[in-house]
C-alpha cells in the first residue's frame, strides 16, 4: 500500500509517496512562509476604498493578498484569515501568497499524511530531486522537458518514434511527472502533430486514464498537438522551488548530502559554488553543526556547478 513518508531536514521537509520502492508523487516544503490551508490572525494594511481586495500582514512580516473582505474591515484592524495559495518565486519578482476572511481556528498548513522518519530510503530523493533540477523526465524512445514560466509549466514532448507512437509511449511519464514534480496551475503540453483525428482520441483518452484520481480539467488535443490542463495551484510545485531559486535549493541539498557523512572526524568540509555558500543561512550551519556533532569549515569552488557540491 502507497505511504506517504516524511522527512524533516534543514531548511526544508521532503515528503514522498513510495508504493513498493517506487515514489509516485512528492512534495518540498520550505517552512517559515506561509502555506496553503493555513489560518491565522493578521492585519489588513491596505484596502481600495469600495473593494473587497486588500493586502495583510502576518505576525512574521510576509504579506498576503486578500480576498471578500467584509465591508466593515478597516485598514488597520485585525482580521482571521485562511491562506489559499502560497507565495510563487518566478524570476525577477514574486507572486504574494492568497488568502480570505476565515471564522476557523488559527492552525497551521496540513501536510501528507504520513509517517516521520529519520532518513528517506537511500537513493529516492536523490532521484527526484536531480529530475526536477534537469526539468528531463526520459522514457522508452523520448523525454520530456518541463519548464516552468510565470504564466504556466510547459511540457514539450521530444524522441524519435512516429509521431502517434511518440505520444502514446509519452503519456504514463506525463502523468508520473505530473505527480512526482507536485505540479499545479496551468500546464500546456506539446505533442507531436497529429493530423488524424482518431490518433488525437487515441492520446486523449490514455492521458484521462493516466491522470485519472487528479483532480483537473483538461482540453482535447488540436491539430497542433496542444493540450492544456489546469489543476487547482496551492504551494510552488519541486520544479518552479529548484529553477526559481536554484542556489538555496542547492545549498538544502549540500546540507543534505553532509548529514549522510559517516566518516569518522571533528569537521564537515562543505565544499561548493560561493552562490551556494552564500545562500546557506546562519541558522542551517548551527542545525547542521548540532546534528551532526562537528565543526563546520567552508572551501569555495567558484568551478563548480551549483549542485555540485560535496
Amino acid at each position: 500500500m502507497a505511504e506517504w513518508l516524511i522527512e524533516r531536514g534543514i531548511g526544508e521537509t521532503r515528503a514522498i509517496l513510495v508504493d513498493g520502492g517506487e515514489v509516485l508523487a512528492a512534495r518540498l516544503d520550505w517552512p517559515g512562509a506561509l502555506a496553503a490551508g493555513q489560518v491565522e490572525d493578521a492585519t489588513l494594511i491596505a484596502r481600495a476604498a469600495g473593494s473587497r481586495r486588500g493586502t495583510a500582514r502576518f505576525a512574521k512580516g510576509e504579506e498576503a493578498l486578500v480576498d471578500q473582505l467584509p465591508q466593515d474591515a478597516r485598514e488597520g484592524s485585525s482580521i482571521r484569515l485562511k491562506v489559499l495559495r502560497s507565495a510563487l518565486a518566478e524570476a525577477g519578482r514574486l507572486k504574494r501568497a492568497q488568502a480570505r476572511p476565515t471564522s476557523d481556528a488559527p492552525c497551521p498548513a496540513p501536510g501528507p499524511d504520513g509517517r516521520t522518519i529519520a532518513r528517506l530510503p537511500a537513493g529516492l530523493w536523490e532521484d527526484v530531486w536531480s529530475e526536477a533540477w534537469l526539468g528531463q523526465f526520459d522514457f522508452a524512445g523520448g523525454s520530456l522537458t518541463v519548464t516552468p514560466t510565470p504564466a504556466m509549466t510547459v511540457i514539450d514532448i521530444d524522441g524519435d518514434l512516429p509521431p502517434r507512437g511518440l505520444a502514446l509511449a509519452a503519456v504514463p511519464a506525463l502523468a508520473r511527472a505530473i505527480r512526482l514534480m507536485d505540479l499545479g496551475g496551468s500546464i500546456a503540453i506539446d505533442f507531436p502533430s497529429l493530423a488524424d483525428k482518431a490518433d488525437r482520441q487515441a492520446v486523449d483518452a490514455a492521458l484521462a486514464a493516466a491522470l485519472q484520481g487528479w483532480p483537473h480539467e483538461r482540453t482535447a488535443m488540436n491539430g497542433f498537438g496542444l493540450v492544456q490542463l489546469v489543476a487547482r495551484l496551492e504551494r510552488p510545485s519541486l520544479l518552479h522551488r529548484l529553477a526559481a531559486q536554484r542556489a538555496s535549493a542547492a545549498a538544502r541539498m549540500l546540507l543534505r548530502r553532509a548529514e549522510l557523512v559517516t566518516d569518522p572526524g571533528p569537521e564537515l568540509l562543505l565544499t561548493a559554488h560561493p552562490a551556494v555558500r552564500a545562500a546557506t543561512a546562519e541558522e542551517w550551519q548551527i542545525e547542521l553543526s548540532r546534528r551532526s556533532g562537528r565543526r563546520i569549515r567552508w572551501q569555495d569552488e567558484a568551478g563548480l556547478a551549483l549542485d555540485g557540491g560535496f
